[in-house]
């Protein structure tokens, strides 16, 4: 396994501001976003869908460092019944823009649709009442199933092999057996990128959720969460902003600063992967509020050097 980099962890800065903090600390690979969810502040999303030349000077600019271009990021949400339109077209040329340079890898989320007639989504968490069930069954076979079939069929034209999902809240596909449902239907095609930062605060143990996905795990995101004393008096769920994390019952955190422990817990992370077959890159996100970008990615990449050794 190798260090890497999510490229938003470091928005702060330009592209080659970013890539050269990026090679002083050694991380060997990255993982850049494209749009949607992503202010994609170190490309221009429109120029590398028409012109080829501004993709290779992308590469070049990553390799010229001495660091690999992993995967691109197209997370956000392609069946928003409203701008769903708009971030499907994010991803689709994410994914053309991928095979065209080569990389066969690219994350993204499931997306999440509204129940029928809505204009916003609506994440179902509960089986009461009766009506979530019903709204439930609509966005799976009248809404995902159909799209991913269709985004399935694009990947494999383009070349592109793996279409990595996160395992995110507020997504149809946030566990791993509403992903086992997704691949059931698609192929392998679909697997998954392992951010157990997600899993922490929803409840679930990333070790055993690793264990149960096995050779699906396709992408790896490091990144930590802390869930704070508030949790135990207003549990897990939390709508205050991330920026006022002195206030919030969970934060992410950077690796090593969170609830399941430091290095052990990260080192017992790599052997689970390692155990599933898994030898890709472990790409930092950094999303801790309370340090600064450079901090929590420098702090991130100290925790790993030491775990991979």
């Amino acid at each position: 396994m190798h260090i890497g980099l999510m490229m938003d962890s470091l928005t702060e800065m330009s592209l080659e501001e970013a890539l050269d903090a990026a090679a002083s600390l050694g991380i060997e690979a990255v993982e850049i976003p494209l749009g949607n969810w992503s202010p994609a502040p170190h490309v221009d999303f429109e120029a590398l869908v028409a012109d080829p030349g501004a993709r290779r000077r992308l590469v070049h600019e990553v390799e010229s460092r001495g660091m690999t271009l992993d995967s691109l990021n197209a997370s956000g949400n392609q069946l928003h019944p409203v701008s769903g339109p708009e971030e499907s077209r994010v991803v689709q040329e994410t994914i053309r823009i991928a095979g065209d340079l080569g990389i066969t890898k690219v994350v993204l989320m499931s997306g999440l649709p509204g129940a029928p007639g809505d204009s916003a989504p609506n994440w179902i968490t509960s089986s009461w009442p009766a009506e979530t069930g019903r709204i439930l069954e609509y966005q799976w076979s009248e809404v995902a199933i159909p799209w991913w079939h269709r985004l399935a069929d694009h990947a494999r034209a383009c070349g592109v092999t793996r279409l990595a999902l996160e395992l995110h809240p507020g997504q149809l596909v946030y566990n791993v057996r509403s992903f086992r449902r997704l691949r059931a239907e698609i192929g392998d095609l679909v697997g998954v990128n392992m951010d157990p930062s997600h899993l922490f605060w929803m409840g679930a143990d990333p070790l055993a959720a690793i264990d149960a996905l096995g050779d699906a795990v396709y992408h790896v995101h490091a990144k930590d969460t802390r869930i704070e004393p508030l949790a135990a008096v207003d549990s897990c769920y939390e709508t205050l902003p991330m920026e006022d994390w002195q206030h919030r019952a969970w934060n992410y955190v950077a690796l090593g600063r969170g609830q399941a422990g430091g290095v052990e817990y990260w080192r017992a992370f790599v052997e689970r992967l390692r155990g599933v077959g898994y030898d890709g890159i472990l790409s930092i996100e950094h999303e801790d509020a309370s340090m600064t970008q450079l901090q929590g990615v420098t702090e991130s990449v100290e925790v790993l050097r030491e775990v991979l050794g």
